[in-house]
């Protein structure tokens, strides 16, 4: 949500008359966490509407494609083993998965006042795996399960929360929803800033929700493509470590086949203002001093600065620690009287910060809409 700071009567001018839509379960955020929501409670027979802020649907998920180019994970990228809540949504819906190739050496660039050095990986017992096709291909997937019974809006910033004895309002600038459940997977601190509460949240969650770190919300995602993967000639793996940066780590970003070729990784967030040809000239510097001119030779470079997305980030108030509050325990408690849920992967209680994370929540908020509906 972006942070608007109009009243009521600015979003609806009185020569208007405002759209009301009566909804049985409000969903605002169409990530990976809404979609799942959605999709968890329509195998239960509950009907759902998503208010999505951007154009598109995904959130922090999000593949570049391009044809005959690898597909660049621009968000959330790799996942484990021990991502049960997600290995299962993917066999569910029969996305497979497969190993980030690692290789058996590592740039590692530990100080500035010594040289690369090409180091020996260790066995890795807890190996990384992406999705086949891209992470998008999971948001595309659950889009596909529900669209034609769950109603989906796009474009559609909230921006007023507010209890009417047995029912929410919630503002939009194109009307008014209501709903006895609603459930925001929008990152805490946006929500806290972007949108007003009437009455009020109460002080302590407000506290927790201005002071929990957005996943994904300080990193710059980066990735170029190339014609052939010269990074594996001479035992080069593309895997690079580095504490000097300006890239801190990077990975060989070949898609499953082994017929299209990258490298992907993260670009240190301090560079979040920068022009983005300016980042591409310090990525290819650092780039160059490990392989040589060859880097320089790229089809495609792709970045997201994730700090920039104003339906992902706003600046907190005071400073986060990475993970700051992730998982708080105030979270797994239903506001406005049982009406609102705070969803979404900085609030699940096993994987915060992570798609299993995501996933996870909205089950929780699931198993407890659906015990409600079966009461009723």
């Amino acid at each position: 949500m972006a942070f608007y700071q109009e009243s009521i009567t600015d979003i609806y001018p009185k020569h208007i008359l405002m759209t009301v839509h009566k909804v049985d379960v409000l969903i605002i955020g169409g990530g990976l966490s809404g979609l799942s929501l959605a999709y968890f409670l329509q195998k239960s027979g509950i009907n759902s509407t998503i208010l999505e802020a951007r154009e598109r649907l995904g959130g922090r998920m999000l593949t570049q494609y391009e044809a005959g180019k690898a597909p660049l994970e621009m968000g959330a990228t790799w996942l484990g083993n021990k991502h049960t809540a997600l290995t299962t949504l993917l066999k569910e819906l029969e996305l497979e998965i497969f190993e980030q190739y690692l290789g058996e050496q590592a740039i590692y660039e530990p100080i500035s006042t010594s040289p690369p050095q090409l180091v020996t990986l260790p066995v890795n017992e807890e190996p990384s795996y992406r999705i086949v096709g891209g992470s998008s291909q999971l948001i595309q997937t659950l889009h596909q399960q529900i669209k034609n019974t769950q109603e989906i809006h796009t474009a559609t910033p909230v921006v007023a929360i507010k209890e009417k004895g047995d029912v929410l309002e919630v503002h939009t600038k194109e009307g008014m929803f209501t709903s006895s459940v609603v459930v925001s997977t929008v990152p805490p601190n946006l929500l806290a800033k972007s949108v007003t509460f009437e009455p009020s949240l109460p002080k302590d969650i407000l506290t927790v929700m201005k002071t929990t770190h957005t996943w994904m919300g300080d990193s710059i995602k980066i990735a170029l493509t190339y014609e052939e993967p010269f990074w594996r000639d001479h035992g080069h793996s593309g895997t690079i470590f580095s504490g000097v940066g300006p890239i801190p780590e990077m990975y060989d970003h070949s898609d499953v086949a082994d017929q299209t070729f990258g490298l992907c990784g993260f670009l240190n967030g301090s560079y979040f203002s920068l022009e983005k040809e300016e980042r591409l000239s310090l990525i290819l510097g650092q780039l160059k001093k490990y392989f040589g001119s060859q880097a320089e030779d790229f089809l495609s470079y792709e970045e997201r600065v994730w700090r920039n997305e104003p339906f992902t980030y706003t600046p907190y108030e005071a400073h986060v620690l990475p993970h700051q509050h992730n998982g708080h325990s105030l979270y797994r408690s239903p506001y406005y009287h049982g009406k609102l849920f705070l969803s979404g992967t900085e609030t699940a209680h096993t994987f915060p910060g992570y798609m299993d994370g995501a996933v996870r929540s909205a089950q929780q908020v699931a198993s407890v809409v659906q015990a409600n509906y079966q009461h009723v």
